[in-house]
C-alpha cells in the first residue's frame, strides 16, 4: 500500500519581486483530477476531515496559512504540518485523516480522483479499523 506523502510543487519565482507561481500539472499527482474543493474560514479550535476513503486518492495544499494533517494506518499515526503552498500532501485511499490546528486566514485546497460518493466514505473510526483488518 502506499504512503502519505509530502510532494513538492514547482515554484517559479518572478525575478521583478512579483511574487511566486506554483503550476500543477499530471506528473506532480498520480491521478486525473476529478472534483476540486477548498476549506476557509475554519475557526482554530476546529477539526476538519475525520474520515477514510476505500477509493479516493487525496491531494491538500495549504494555499494560505498552516494546519496540521493527522494520518491513521489504524496501527499508527502521523502529523505532517502543511504551511506552504508549494508542498502538498498525497493521501492515498485506505487511511484516515483528520484536519486540525488551522492559523488565522489558513486555506486548504484539496484535489480529489473522483467525484463525490458517499458510499466512498468511512466515518466512523471502529468501522475503519474493522475495514482495515479485513
Amino acid at each position: 500500500m502506499k504512503k502519505p506523502t509530502l510532494i513538492e510543487i514547482p515554484k517559479i519565482s518572478d525575478p521583478d519581486g512579483r511574487g511566486n507561481l506554483s503550476v500543477i500539472e499530471k506528473n506532480i499527482i498520480p491521478f486525473q483530477i476529478k472534483r476540486v474543493y477548498y476549506l476557509y474560514d475554519v475557526p482554530s479550535d476546529s477539526s476538519r476531515g475525520g474520515h477514510a476513503h476505500k477509493e479516493l486518492q487525496q491531494f491538500l495544499i495549504a494555499v494560505g496559512g498552516s494546519f496540521d494533517v493527522v494520518i491513521s494506518n489504524g496501527e499508527t499515526k502521523e502529523v505532517f504540518t502543511l504551511n506552504k503552498p508549494n508542498k502538498g500532501l498525497l493521501i492515498p485511499s485506505g487511511y484516515w485523516r483528520g484536519l486540525e490546528n488551522f492559523s488565522a486566514g489558513a486555506g486548504c485546497l484539496s484535489l480529489v480522483s473522483d467525484v463525490y460518493k458517499e458510499e466512498d466514505y468511512i466515518r466512523d473510526y471502529e468501522e475503519f479499523l474493522s475495514y482495515k483488518s479485513q
